[in-house]
């Protein structure tokens, strides 16, 4: 059995357009709104088809019925949860290319198993349903195609987008005046050193020798004059 996209967290929207401030065309929008709608109505038609399948009455051995079982069962899941959650993700942000291209590879796998589906109801089914779900397959291929043409319009659309961005990004910058360079002075001399202050230094005056020394008594003969004898 081959494996299917589930179902999983939706991506958050950016703006109601999906494009942020960027505007998305009319006929862009138109033109995905047919494509959704050319999808969902091959979703119902297949769904619907692959009900009124028997394959426990398909003249084939046990495990290629129960794998055909298996398919069937992938398919439906898938067309019930994983394709309409992506529906909507893409209807919310028209141009999102990765929402876009994971919208084409659900597809691409849905058109795989369908197609196995497909061959064995034509080898072992009725033409009933080998006409039904021929139908559905093509369908689906169809929405394919037009989804990978999509997608190649978009990536154009945004290569030349962001060409354009910058080119008008190179204009804007060059339109800036360009500021002087700043000057930085940087003052290496050193203003002289003052010479350290000397301390004064008070001079010592010399002793009177008439006055007698401090602290000495004089004899009291040698006071007076000395006196003739």
């Amino acid at each position: 059995m081959v494996a299917l996209a589930q179902s999983g967290p939706s991506p958050m929207a950016p703006s109601a357009n999906g494009q942020g401030s960027s505007p998305v065309s009319y006929a862009s929008v138109t033109q995905l709104n047919g494509l959704l709608g050319q999808l969902e109505d091959a979703s119902k038609n297949t769904q619907s088809d692959l009900v009124k399948l028997r394959i426990e009455k398909w003249k084939a051995d046990g495990s290629y019925k129960k794998q055909a079982l298996g398919n069937v069962d992938s398919i439906q899941r898938n067309l019930q949860g994983a394709l309409p959650e992506i529906i909507t993700q893409l209807r919310s942000t028209p141009e999102s290319l990765p929402t876009t291209f994971k919208l084409y590879r659900n597809l691409d796998a849905l058109y795989d198993v369908l197609g196995s589906v497909t061959e064995g109801a034509g080898a072992f089914g009725s033409k009933d349903d080998l006409q039904s779900l021929s139908n559905d397959l093509n369908a689906f291929e169809g929405t394919r195609k037009q989804l990978a043409e999509r997608i190649d319009n978009l990536s154009t659309a945004k290569e030349a987008e962001i060409t354009r961005l910058r080119l008008d990004l190179t204009k804007a910058q060059a339109m800036i005046p360009a500021e002087p360079p700043k000057k930085t002075v940087v003052d290496d001399t050193e203003p002289p050193k003052k010479p350290a202050a000397k301390k004064k230094t008070t001079a010592k005056k010399p002793a009177d020798a008439t006055k007698p020394a401090t602290g000495q008594q004089q004899n009291p003969q040698q006071q007076g004059t000395a006196k003739p004898q």
